[in-house]
């Protein structure tokens, strides 16, 4: 027991100052300037700069449903001067979207830490009559109650929460994928769907503003920006569980002791008051972990996910 402590204390305590060197770290975001993830990535970034001591280069690599970005990390050395900010889309649901999708989550990356959580939120046009999910399932049963809801695309993670909504209530739901978030809101503001799932930090500031009515939250709580929407389960929608979360990985066969390094930095950065203020009032949830309870959550959502998909049919456009 104690060799092998005393061999690992020596391994950390090499590769420290190797590490700990000045320079620049690259933090992969595989979708656009200005969407959610490379928010919360620019938003981490300078303090997790202060706590490596050294520059932490937000670097956005979009494309192909966030698979550009994530072989460039698979293919970076090892060091822990690349890493990779991902949602969930990416790194659980794809697996089971794509036949060939070019990276493998278990072979290609190591887990470092969950970031945050984003819980999905069912949002109506303030003129609908329904005060809350329940009312809202209801109002589309029977003959001729069908109800249109919009998703950000096929195999997101709105299209999945469709899909529970489905299950829980047995309500007729239509599909409409849009292609994103952004005009899918317009249209549900515009009348033109009567619902939609989205993230809280996309939909927050519309339902603050009156522009959007909640009706439930996706996840086993409450969410403490909007404490008076009741969860799903709570008006008895059970197994209606989505969390878009956004995670921290690295290139496979990264030193543990780097991993831990770098773990530890996130989770001094999280714990920043101005980092989590911010996160907190975009309606994002700072929500540190270990690798292990990473890689944990990853595989849960990696087999639930893809059972999900498996037993609606879902494929990928």
């Amino acid at each position: 027991m104690f060799p092998r402590l005393a061999a690992l204390l020596f391994a950390a305590l090499a590769l420290a100052p190797a590490f700990a060197q000045p320079g620049t770290t690259r933090l992969v975001v595989s979708f656009t300037p200005g969407g959610p993830v490379d928010a919360v990535a620019r938003t981490l970034a300078e303090q997790l700069g202060k706590e490596l001591g050294r520059t932490v280069v937000v670097d956005n690599k979009p494309g192909a449903n966030g698979a550009i970005g994530a072989i460039d990390v698979a293919r970076a050395e090892p060091d822990g001067h690349t890493l990779w900010i991902t949602s969930v889309g990416a790194a659980a649901i794809n697996p089971s979207l794509y036949n060939k999708l070019g990276y493998d989550m278990k072979r290609d990356f190591a887990p470092v830490s969950l970031v945050v959580n984003n819980v999905e939120l069912l949002v109506v046009n303030p003129s609908n009559p329904a005060k809350d999910a329940a009312e809202f399932v209801a109002s589309a049963k029977g003959a001729g109650k069908s109800r249109a809801m919009a998703s950000s695309g096929i195999g997101s993670i709105p299209h999945l929460a469709i899909e529970q909504l489905l299950d829980a209530s047995g309500a007729t739901l239509l599909h409409v994928p849009y292609k994103g978030a952004a005009p899918a809101i317009t249209d549900l503001m515009g009348g033109q769907v009567d619902g939609f799932f989205g993230d809280v930090p996309g939909l927050i500031g519309h339902v603050q503003s009156g522009r959007l009515k909640a009706l439930g939250i996706a996840s086993p709580k409450r969410h403490p920006a909007l404490p008076d929407v009741k969860t799903l389960e709570e008006q008895g929608l059970r197994g209606v569980d989505t969390n878009n979360w956004y995670a921290i990985f690295a290139p496979a066969k990264t030193p543990p002791a780097v991993v831990d390094a770098v773990n530890k930095a996130i989770r001094q950065a999280l714990s920043n008051a101005a980092v989590r203020d911010k996160l907190a009032k975009s309606g994002a949830e700072p929500a540190p972990s270990s690798p292990a309870e990473l890689a944990s959550l990853l595989q849960r959502d990696l087999d639930k996910w893809a059972a999900l998909i498996r037993a609606k049919h879902i494929k990928a456009e």
